[in-house]
């Protein structure tokens, strides 16, 4: 019997929804390319509330792409998830352990939360332009990841996602 083809998940920073939703070349192809070749594109919860907040509480550009965003999230696939309600009590104390631990600042909580939702939900890919996130040796997150319990994200900029893909 033919092993089953499951189906490549990637999670979305909200920098990449920004693009999007400005219509940049890039983030347009990379959504195309990625979806052409059978993968989902989610986005994490605290992406989605980030991208809500920018709407109630931004001002100008910032406020018209977020709303952009939330109104065609749909029409480009792109899947929100959420998590159980244990699953954030998780994701925050793994935020936490990655801040003591000095691999993001204080100031860049979203972001911890953002890379331990993705975990948590099985994601194997986290597509950010976000040089916190960026940073982050990969052999350390993935200890880290590990030693909590949570599947390993390979955080990724989306120019190395888009030349991988080149023939």
């Amino acid at each position: 019997m033919a092993a089953l083809r499951q189906k490549k998940r990637f999670a979305l920073d909200a920098n990449i929804l920004y693009d999007l939703a400005a219509d940049l070349d890039a983030a347009q192809t990379l959504r195309e390319v990625l979806q052409e070749r059978g993968a989902t594109l989610e986005v994490p919860p605290t992406v989605f509330q980030e991208l809500a907040y920018a709407v109630r509480r931004g001002t100008g550009e910032e406020a018209e792409l977020a709303l952009v965003a939330l109104q065609r999230m749909q029409s480009w696939q792109i899947i929100p998830f959420n998590l159980v309600p244990v699953g954030h009590g998780i994701t925050e104390e793994f935020c936490q352990k990655i801040i003591r631990k000095g691999y993001l600042p204080a100031a860049e909580e979203n972001d911890g939360l953002i890379l331990a939702e993705t975990a948590l939900a099985g994601i194997p890919v986290l597509i950010s332009r976000d040089g916190h996130l960026l940073g982050i040796d990969a052999q350390i997150l993935a200890s880290e990841l590990q030693a909590s319990d949570l599947s390993i994200v390979h955080v990724v900029h989306p120019r190395t996602i888009l030349a991988s893909l080149k023939p």
